[in-house]
């Protein structure tokens, strides 16, 4: 006889491995609340449960619910992700009614000839705005149609675990990275653009998520080494920036998971403007590269 699957109580047809620590009921990444001893399910945090056992009791002290990184627990998990999937969409829509004008004045280019202005454009003559509205463009159907599928498979529950302040700072810092690394070692005139570097750093928060929680990593080593074949191997595709987003989104994400509780904002913030710094540090060596 096969053994049933346990799933949530909250989400039946989600599988998991993991149960309040107070009512021992299954609960899914979703809805597992980080407590001083494993985790909690939002009954037993908002006070409406009581451990197996204990009598009925008058109800406890209602406190916010909290993600595994300490994030609020909200009624849409997914909210962020559907904006920032929104806004990649709009800007495509934007290209494709204005064509090559938006992206020359907003791509991600070091330094370059604008033959309709006859002067050097790029980051190094201080549009620094490029490392981020670069991460908003696409040209291709099939390059935003992967990178928002992307986006909403692998986001929508990394946002859900961290919260949404925490999940909108991976995402930016992640894309800032990708950037910051294609103006570090590509080209100084090769455009680049695209949210991959992001979603890479997306990827690799995943990887440190599912270590944290004691999952299965076989899944997500499978789709990271599937992407890194396709970074490498097909011709045309910023490897810099699919790099420089995984290394951010990894440093990030493990700060975030792993933070003491008792010290966690002050660890998280601290990770978040090392990254920032050095992000920063890359940009301005490398102008200074280009312009010494």
């Amino acid at each position: 006889m096969e053994d049933q699957a346990v799933c949530c109580y909250r989400h039946p047809q989600r599988e998991t491995g993991i149960s309040c620590t107070r009512c021992e009921r299954p609960i899914c990444p979703e809805c597992m609340i980080s407590a001083s001893v494993g985790f909690h399910c939002p009954e037993c945090v908002s006070g409406g449960a009581s451990a197996p056992g204990e009598p009925p009791g008058p109800p406890r002290r209602a406190s916010e619910p909290r993600t595994i990184a300490g994030g609020a627990y909200t009624a849409d998990p997914r909210l962020v992700t559907k904006i920032l999937i929104g806004l990649n969409i709009a800007v495509w829509l934007a290209v494709l009614g204005t064509g090559d004008r938006l992206v020359d004045g907003f791509d991600l280019v070091g330094r370059a000839y604008d033959p309709g202005t006859a002067d050097i454009v790029g980051v190094a003559e201080g549009q620094w705005y490029r490392l981020l509205t670069a991460a908003f463009l696409h040209q291709q159907p099939l390059h935003i149609a992967f990178n928002m599928l992307s986006l909403w498979w692998i986001g929508a529950p990394l946002e859900a675990a961290l919260g949404r302040a925490r999940y909108l700072t991976l995402y930016l810092l992640s894309g800032l990275g990708g950037s910051a690394l294609s103006y570090l070692l590509a080209a100084q005139n090769q455009p680049s653009l695209g949210a991959s570097g992001a979603v890479f750093g997306l990827l690799g928060a995943t990887a440190v998520l599912m270590r944290r929680l004691n999952y299965d990593m076989r899944p997500v080593i499978a789709l990271l080494v599937l992407n890194l074949i396709f970074t490498f191997g097909w011709s045309g595709i910023a490897w810099q920036a699919h790099v420089g987003g995984l290394v951010v989104g990894t440093v990030v994400a493990y700060a975030m998971v792993h933070a003491p509780r008792e010290r966690r904002a002050l660890v998280q913030r601290g990770a978040c403007a090392v990254m920032l710094l050095a992000i920063v540090a890359t940009v301005w060596v490398r102008t200074l590269q280009l312009t010494g």
